[in-house]
């Protein structure tokens, strides 16, 4: 007996549910741990206190005695987490929303913060499935699922990456299906004020589309620019000299062996949580940054470019916003530092792939296949067993092969995202080019017509 479409989407809405409850669990029993304990939302919590108590917390000394007065030292940890709390690089809107929580006690605002996390991230996911339901079912169910069930960092370390995914998500799709508009803008104002390298391309594509969606975004960063200069005057009150501090810090996590630092010696280069934008890659064949920088701005430039004068030259429909946002979330992550839990932005591909697939030509196989590498080799579970896997083989990385090896074995989420990068754009591109040539052929007859 064939189950009705409803059944099958109650079934399939159980499964991502169970899916996500992997993540979930498993991550909250990592940042159960010792040297787990949300690393990320520490940071900006204790950040946020420090603050409150009118001391500089992008300044190491002040933010460790902050830390440490509130007994969030403790001698379990390691040195690397220490360094990550008290090394506080958050830009200063973030100061804002986690003020009330700062207020509290810790324990109330970790489960306050992990509850909103869950809440807004698995919306955002199912937003995207219901999305790409709309075109192929299937497809969209199995990619939304290999998301969900590795995401574990997302609730694990509390990052503020887990709610910036969410609201650019929600705000696409509050644009793209013209409902809670208002909405829709203020959560991408906020992901833009606290995350801008995670929701500034995809802002970016709404100014560029034009017409009511540049209004939109204008909106939004207005909403944006009241937020940073209002954190801005706030902490510029505080600590007069904290830009200079800031700089310091981000310095300091930037340089070879630091937490930031691309190259196979960050402190996360050989695990779950690694960099994974392009410089990472070419890191591997040279670690210099006077190297790996330049060769990836040209890459990703070249393609942004592109891009760019596609979405400037189309005309917007909600299939080319869907395509043109699938070419441009892999490249946000490869353009500049991001980590696995900034990737679950890919969410934003999979109704781009749901379509083509639904539309039957046989480049559907290469879309399922390159979106599927970019959500799987982006996932905490994947990337833990090849790291694995590699210190189990003790690759030779010495010669050009064995670095080829190695970028495959230790590297593979940036290489599956420019491939997605590159296949989208091409999508995208060749979905742009009947409008060029519609109105060629409507120059050609108005001519006629003139002459």
């Amino acid at each position: 007996m064939k189950l009705s479409m409803k059944s099958t989407r109650r079934i399939a809405l159980l499964v991502l549910l169970l899916s996500s409850a992997i993540s979930i669990f498993w991550g909250l029993a990592i940042g159960r741990t010792p040297d787990g304990r949300t690393l990320d939302f520490q940071a900006v919590y204790y950040g946020t206190r420090c603050l409150l108590e009118h001391h500089n917390p992008y300044k190491v000394s002040e933010l460790q005695a902050c830390y440490r007065a509130d007994g969030g030292d403790s001698p379990l940890q390691s040195e690397r987490h220490r360094r990550t709390v008290v090394l506080y690089v958050n830009l200063p809107p973030t100061f804002l929303f986690i003020a009330p929580l700062a207020l509290m006690p810790w324990a109330p605002a970790e489960a306050i913060w992990l509850s909103i996390i869950v809440a807004a991230f698995l919306l955002g996911a199912l937003l995207m499935w219901r999305l790409g339901e709309s075109y192929a079912p299937g497809v969209a169910f199995f990619l939304v699922c290999i998301v969900l069930a590795n995401s574990e960092v997302v609730f694990a370390g509390g990052n503020t990456a887990g709610i910036v995914v969410a609201l650019c998500i929600i705000a696409v799709w509050c644009f793209l299906k013209e409902r809670f508009v208002s909405a829709g803008i203020l959560c991408l104002a906020v992901g833009l004020a606290v995350k801008p390298h995670d929701a500034g391309l995809v802002w970016l594509y709404f100014l560029l589309a034009g017409g009511v969606y540049r209004k939109r975004a204008l909106q939004a960063f207005l909403i944006t620019a009241v937020l940073c200069v209002s954190a801005f005057l706030w902490v510029s009150h505080v600590a007069p000299h904290w830009i200079q501090d800031w700089s310091a810090n981000m310095a300091t996590i930037s340089a070879p062996g630091g937490i930031n630092e691309p190259g196979p010696t960050s402190v996360t280069g050989r695990t779950a949580g690694m960099v994974i934008d392009l410089q990472a890659a070419v890191a591997v064949f040279r670690d210099d940054p006077r190297i790996y920088n330049p060769v990836s701005y040209l890459v990703c430039g070249s393609l942004l470019l592109l891009w760019s004068i596609t979405t400037l030259r189309s005309r917007f429909s909600q299939s080319r916003a869907m395509f043109a946002l699938a070419a441009v979330v892999p490249l946000t992550m490869l353009i500049t530092y991001h980590r696995p839990y900034d990737a679950k932005l890919l969410l934003l591909a999979v109704p781009a792939c749901a379509m083509l697939w639904a539309e039957g030509a046989p480049v559907r196989w290469l879309a399922l296949l390159v979106t599927t590498a970019g959500v799987f080799f982006t996932g905490e579970v994947p990337l833990a067993l090849l790291v694995i896997l590699n210190n189990s083989l003790n690759v030779d990385s010495t010669g050009i092969f064995g670095k080829m090896l190695e970028v495959m074995l230790i590297r593979p989420a940036s290489l599956a995202l420019l491939a997605m990068a590159i296949f989208y754009m091409w999508v995208y591109v060749r979905r742009a080019l009947p409008d060029k040539r519609s109105g060629s052929k409507q120059a050609e007859n108005l001519v006629a017509t003139a002459g």
